[in-house]
């Protein structure tokens, strides 16, 4: 076999080493030549999820919303008049509560709705369809989640589970300390299961954080937080 002979004279040709930047870029035109197919397709999912997601928001949940909230507003106007039975079940005309949670439990109306159906059972003295749709209720807001531990104390309270009641005082009385009505009477209510319980000690422990943090507080059980000495002394706590 003949072998080509280098013209006399010549250098040899001696590929260029290529540049940090020039591999880069080779690196990346290879990876996306092996990979271009596994993208797009990912990317293409991508983009149904974002447009499903917007797309249930703007043509499902607002619309459901909205139906929920129109469906709800004569039941809770039967709930600020007191009448129990008809906020919870309707008039025959109008929505109660457990039907606006039956149709639209999944919406923030549906959510709100348990609280309201917890309350007129609480009303109506039905204490475990009080609990059941109490703890059904979920909320990041401070009022509404204190309002919804202090009924879930009241309905346990009634049935007889003092150490739930406690509990649930307990949560009450610390989820928004700023209420100085609603907070040491919570409190309050805690304490004096805790003495029925026989838990003197813990019950005095609460009674005390309850005078030095509430002292002008017009609590409808105590009589007003000027009166903590009273069931202090009760207790056998004097100072």
């Amino acid at each position: 076999m003949a072998t080509v002979n280098q013209p006399t004279g010549q250098t040899p040709v001696v590929p260029a080493e290529k540049t940090s930047e020039e591999r880069v870029v080779a690196n990346a035109q290879e990876f996306w030549s092996k990979n271009s197919k596994a993208i797009g397709i990912a990317i293409a999912v991508i983009v149904l999820l974002v447009g499903g997601y917007f797309a249930y928001n703007s043509l499902y949940k607002g619309p459901q919303e909205l139906k929920a909230s129109e469906a709800m507003w004569k039941a809770e106007e039967y709930f600020r008049q007191d009448s129990a039975k008809l906020a919870l079940n309707g008039d025959g005309v109008s929505n109660g509560f457990l039907k606006v949670i039956s149709k639209y439990g999944g919406t923030k109306t549906g959510n709100r709705a348990n609280f309201y159906a917890g309350a007129c059972y609480l009303q109506l003295g039905d204490f475990n369809n009080a609990v059941k749709y109490l703890k059904e209720f979920s909320t990041d807001e401070k009022v509404a989640k204190m309002r919804a531990e202090g009924l879930l104390g009241d309905a346990y309270s009634e049935l007889g589970k003092k150490e739930e009641a406690i509990d649930h005082y307990k949560k009450a009385g610390s989820t928004f300390p700023e209420d100085e009505v609603n907070a040491p009477e919570y409190l309050f209510r805690a304490a004096m299961l805790l003495s029925e319980a026989g838990k003197t000690q813990d019950a005095i422990t609460i009674l005390r954080q309850v005078k030095d943090k509430y002292p002008r507080s017009a609590m409808p059980s105590a009589q007003g937080g000027q009166d903590i000495d009273k069931y202090l002394g009760k207790l056998g706590y004097t100072k």
